[in-house]
């Protein structure tokens, strides 16, 4: 198995010499988000250095097949910007329905049992936050409704204005049953921009040419779409960012070091990174570096699981959502991708195979077509238990920001986020102009990154104790409503981001 340790494995300092170890802005995490981020300040002719800890891009995926690795989301999701996903999975009807959605089941639900402590304190905060299913709709949708032109922002920035196709995605069923109970349910629900049509029958008929079982019905989401290809994505941030003078150093950071007004952070190798702002985009990691900081932030490793493969054959569909499976395929150029499972246990926790075998499984059982072995993904996703990402300043130091905690959706929202950060970060005061459209006030308190509470900072050598320090609770308007969503649930265990 090869293992991308993005906290551990480092690449070469290649465009950083001597020990010239300050920036204006220092970027830590070399991820979808924080790759946009960088390019974006960049851009606005901030000095950047991204801190970027994990393997060379070259390197990533491993090449050819037959290979299980473990690396970020960043480079596992499944390409689907999610336009549609603005009900958080913190809701009372997901907790209804999770006892038929576990793995032994059948389901795409599992828990790390050996492991409880990895997930059990994050679970009881995610159930208390089920009350607030209804405001977490309208921070999403808020925060959604520009995703899909926030990305084509990003594409014609980065000189590849096809680098999404907003063709939508296609939900198939093949029981006759839960197609009629499934697509209700999707009628009924909340999808923000993203538009439902039912599936007429030549569609679906050249649905089923392509699969060994026809579905017995299926949906049309439109405006939703894809990213053509994640890894090239991801690649061509970075090469942007260097051409336009960013800087990219590969290390782990220990962690935040308090020093007078200015925000630093200890390395492992022992060195100490000097910047005027700090942004946090470290997925997973950000929880442990903040908690030196004493901001809480309770967030989960919510691992999922990809098969990847050579299709060997003409494949024009869009997106195809199983929703009976919580399955995924998406193709990009020669290759489909299939993706699954929310699997709650410590990020770095072995994968279990069997979610692999179970991929394969599905990929046999619809006849997908098959031209080369396999190569195996898993990774962890970063989530807080009200399922809304965490996005802004802290105020744990002078000038430090946080852009993590983006569940399924950080493929979804990199551009969206780093536009908002963007504007905050490099405007007198923190007011943006026009030229960037913000949230509301109140969204941006909903998804603040010290909206779970600060605590006395004690965890780093040289932190001063303080006196503890709460968090103010969200305005009122938007966490008003009690109220949760009482339809039959969509599934939404695939790995739609």
């Amino acid at each position: 198995m090869i293992v991308y340790d993005m906290q551990a494995a480092g690449t070469s300092d290649q465009t950083v010499t001597g020990d010239r170890l300050q920036a204006e802005v220092v970027v830590v995490g070399g991820g979808i988000v924080g790759r946009t981020a960088a390019f974006l300040l960049r851009a606005r002719k901030r000095d950047v250095l991204l801190l970027d800890d994990g393997a060379a891009d070259d390197d990533v995926p491993p090449v050819g097949f037959g290979h299980d690795w473990v690396g970020p989301a960043s480079w596992g999701n499944a390409g689907h910007i999610a336009t549609e996903q603005v009900r958080p999975l913190a809701g009372t009807s997901f907790l209804l329905s999770a006892p038929k959605r576990l793995f032994v089941l059948g389901g795409a639900l599992d828990l790390g049992w050996r492991r409880p402590g990895a997930w059990l304190p994050w679970a009881g905060r995610m159930v208390r936050a089920c009350r607030d299913a209804e405001a977490g709709t309208r921070v999403l949708s808020a925060l959604l409704s520009d995703a899909m032109p926030a990305w084509h922002r990003l594409g014609l920035a980065l000189g590849m204005p096809d680098m999404v196709r907003e063709d939508g995605h296609l939900m198939l069923w093949h029981d006759p049953a839960a197609c009629r109970t499934g697509m209700a349910a999707w009628r009924a629900a909340p999808t923000g921009t993203a538009g439902i049509e039912t599936l007429d029958g030549a569609a679906l008929r050249e649905v089923a040419a392509r699969l060994a079982c026809p579905p017995a019905g299926g949906l049309r989401m439109t405006g939703t779409g894809q990213v053509a290809d994640p890894v090239l994505a991801m690649r061509a941030l970075r090469r942007a960012f260097l051409e336009a003078g960013g800087r990219v150093l590969g290390a782990r950071v220990r962690t935040l070091l308090p020093s007078g007004q200015d925000n630093a952070l200890a390395l492992e190798d022992g060195r100490v990174v000097r910047a005027g702002q700090i942004l946090l985009a470290a997925g997973v990691g950000t929880a442990t570096m903040l908690r030196g900081a004493g901001v809480r932030m309770p967030m989960v490793a919510e691992r999922g699981y990809h098969l990847e493969w050579r299709h060997g054959a003409d494949w024009p569909l869009p997106p195809l959502v199983f929703e009976e499976r919580s399955l995924i395929v998406s193709r990009f150029g020669d290759r489909l991708r299939a993706s699954s499972f929310v699997e709650f246990d410590r990020e770095n926790a072995a994968p279990d195979p069997r979610k692999w075998r179970r991929l394969e499984d599905h990929v046999r059982a619809l006849g997908l077509p098959v031209a080369s072995g396999f190569r195996r993904w898993m990774g962890a996703r970063p989530t807080l238990p009200d399922y809304l990402p965490a996005i802004g300043r802290s105020a744990a130091l002078p000038d430090l920001w946080v852009a993590a905690g983006h569940q399924h959706l950080g493929l979804t929202l990199a551009p969206r986020t780093a536009e908002i950060l963007c504007a905050l970060m490099t405007s007198p005061e923190g007011h943006p102009g026009a030229a960037v459209p913000m949230p509301a006030p109140e969204v941006m308190a909903a998804i603040g990154p010290d909206r779970f509470g600060r605590r006395a900072m004690t965890g780093a050598p040289g932190w001063p104790r303080a006196a503890r320090d709460e968090a103010p609770a969200p305005p009122g308007d938007i966490l008003a409503s009690r109220e949760t969503f009482a339809s039959p649930v969509p599934d939404e265990s695939a790995d739609h981001a």
